[in-house]
């Protein structure tokens, strides 16, 4: 929604957690004003974790790139998932804002304790975030086990990297 502001878009996330209808939610009754303050201190921890502060008020169609998929990761939070899915979350970010993505995705594990399914191609930035890592080759299951695992798997080293003798 690129013509409202991140705190819109984030309030927009806690909407499934309201506990108000919209008619309610119009004429600022008593409950109203109590749930928006509730998903107001939700989505407030989400912009501190993801350090968005000095953008609450941007309009979004404004913002950096980095910022933006800052923002999309905050809007999925706002929902509190059990299991989030990351599809390629690095994707057309610079070496730096990917650097504090990967910081954010961790801290959203340890502060949050939200599980995520992470699909990258970025091997570096697999390696560094994930516990564990499964890697396809042609849709096919060749590696499955912890980062170092998987690194000295033969299969995964011959299919990525090549054997010297293809």
């Amino acid at each position: 929604f690129d013509a409202l502001t991140v705190l819109d878009n984030l309030m927009l996330g806690r909407y499934v957690h309201s506990r108000v209808g919209v008619m309610n939610g119009g004429f600022f009754t008593r409950s109203a004003v109590k749930d928006e303050l509730k998903q107001r201190e939700v989505v407030e921890r989400i912009i501190d974790l993801l350090e968005i502060a000095a953008y609450r008020n941007e309009a979004v169609g404004e913002l950096p790139y980095g910022v933006r998929k800052r923002l999309e990761l905050g809007r999925a939070l706002a929902q509190e998932p059990h299991l989030l899915l990351l599809d390629e979350p690095m994707t057309g970010q610079n070496l730096e804002e990917k650097q504090d993505m990967v910081r954010f995705i961790a801290d959203v594990r340890a502060e949050l304790g939200t599980t995520m399914l992470l699909i990258e191609h970025d091997m570096g930035v697999v390696m560094s975030i994930a516990e564990r890592v499964i890697v396809l080759n042609f849709g096919e299951m060749i590696g499955i086990g912890t980062p170092e695992e998987v690194q000295a798997n033969p299969e995964v080293i011959a299919a990525y990297l090549g054997t010297g003798t293809d």
